[in-house]
């Protein structure tokens, strides 16, 4: 009976050594485990600080703030802004296969300007005014391809533009309501339906916010049920709904910049791709984007291309004038007339009263001015201080609202006259512009006036 008590004691301790030395190679291979996973623990968090410092470097390189991070995770650095060109590119808004819509826009990452030329639909870009048809319009080529509406852009206005961007109205509503709505001020009332298109546009005058639907309305209005449009000093129709566009578009702008915003990429990201067709390659794209953050709507210049609506035939066209599209070009764009930073944003229009040759002053010096403020006395102020001081008022002519004021030298005026018309006005910003055969100095009244 002992015997058989001291085997089973034997064989209950070799079981237990048994059981004891795998609890004790379990715990050392789990103890290995343990420093491995605190090693690769330490070596992660390595990576992390020399990413995060790294990363700090590179926002650091970008100039710091929302732009630097947004270069930081696109990739550029101090060198990229340096080797950016300026770039072009035509947006197109499409409206029943026609593009409505057609606008030259430009931006330089370097100056931190930018310019909106707008193009009317009806813009004629056919070759026999005899034979006009529909098909002759600008509007209608996007039906052919992109390419032929970016060749009659470039002979227009004598920039080669090889990009553009066809948006669908729905992208226009996706990033207001994706913003929270835009502030912006209707310039009349609006009430216009058409069940086609499902389009309902009932709309108050007035500085009001305006959600997605309700904006895309406001920049496709062009008249009211009743036949009733914008009034003729706004444009009218056609022009009316141009202008309304440039305004709104930048009021888009200068509210989707905010900081805030900065978090929803993403959303932005997706209402691109899915609402927006484009030759531009995105990776090209991207290296404008932390410069763009940081862009200013006061430096935003707008403008239409100057011409007369005219007849063909049996249709009704827009004609360009030639020699005013070449001075608003140089305006807007640069060229031989180029205005160095001047910063304001100008509606430019051909207008403006005739001059005649016997208003010459004992100055000699004709003064083209427009009141880009919502004072009208402003003007009538203005007028009378230059030619009180012997300067000979000889155009003026409303223009859409501009913060600063900017006196443009046109032909050479001497310093001494410049200098004395800041004094006259207690402000300006002095900059040149392409010369002109009866205007020597274009005055653009802001509202710092």
């Amino acid at each position: 009976m002992s015997n058989n008590n001291d085997k089973i004691n034997n064989s209950g301790k070799k079981e237990q050594k048994k059981i004891d030395k795998k609890l004790k190679k379990e715990k050392k291979k789990k103890s290995k485990v343990r420093k491995v996973i605190k090693i690769i623990l330490i070596l992660l968090l390595i990576g992390i600080i020399v990413f995060a410092v790294n990363f700090a470097i590179k926002v650091k390189e970008n100039g710091g703030g929302a732009a630097g991070v947004i270069g930081a995770v696109v990739g550029t650095d101090k060198d990229t802004l340096a080797n950016l060109p300026e770039i072009y590119c035509l947006l197109l808004g499409q409206s029943q296969n026609l593009t409505d819509t057609i606008m030259l826009a430009s931006y330089d990452p370097k100056t931190q300007e930018a310019a909106l030329l707008t193009i009317p639909r009806d813009t004629f870009v056919g070759k026999n005014k005899a034979n006009a048809s529909t098909y002759d319009k600008i509007n209608a080529l996007y039906q052919i391809s992109p390419e032929r509406t970016l060749e009659a852009v470039s002979e227009i206005t004598g920039i080669e533009v090889t990009n553009y961007c066809l948006i669908d109205t729905e992208a226009l509503v996706q990033m207001v309501d994706l913003i929270g709505g835009v502030y912006f001020d209707v310039p009349i009332d609006m009430d216009y339906e058409d069940f086609q298109q499902e389009l309902y546009i009932h709309v108050k005058a007035g500085y009001q916010l305006l959600d997605g639907k309700t904006a895309e309305g406001v920049v496709r209005f062009r008249h009211n049920q009743d036949g009733t449009s914008y009034p003729e000093e706004y444009g009218g129709e056609d022009l009316g709904r141009s202008r309304t566009q440039r305004a709104f578009l930048t009021a888009l702008a200068e509210q989707t910049l905010k900081p805030q915003n900065l978090l929803k990429i993403g959303g932005f990201i997706d209402i691109f791709y899915n609402n927006v067709e484009t030759n531009m390659n995105i990776s090209d794209i991207k290296d404008y984007l932390p410069y763009a953050v940081n862009f200013n709507t006061e430096n935003l210049k707008t403008g239409i291309l100057p011409g007369e609506p005219v007849f063909y035939g049996d249709y009704a066209f827009y004609a360009h004038d030639e020699e005013e599209t070449e001075k608003i070009v140089a305006e807007l764009f640069g060229g031989e007339g180029e205005e160095e930073g001047n910063g304001n944003d100008s509606e430019l229009t051909n207008t403006l009263n005739t001059v005649s040759e016997n208003e010459v002053t004992e100055k000699g010096i004709n003064v083209e001015l427009l009141n880009g403020t919502d004072n009208e006395n402003a003007l009538f102020n203005v007028k009378n201080k230059l030619e009180a001081n012997g300067y000979n008022v000889v155009e003026t002519d409303e223009t859409n609202k501009t913060s600063k004021t900017t006196i443009i030298n046109r032909s050479n005026v001497n310093e001494e006259d410049v200098e004395e018309l800041e004094k006259i006005l207690s402000k300006g910003i002095v900059s040149s512009g392409n010369s002109s055969d009866n205007i020597d100095i274009t005055i653009i009244i802001g509202t710092d006036y």
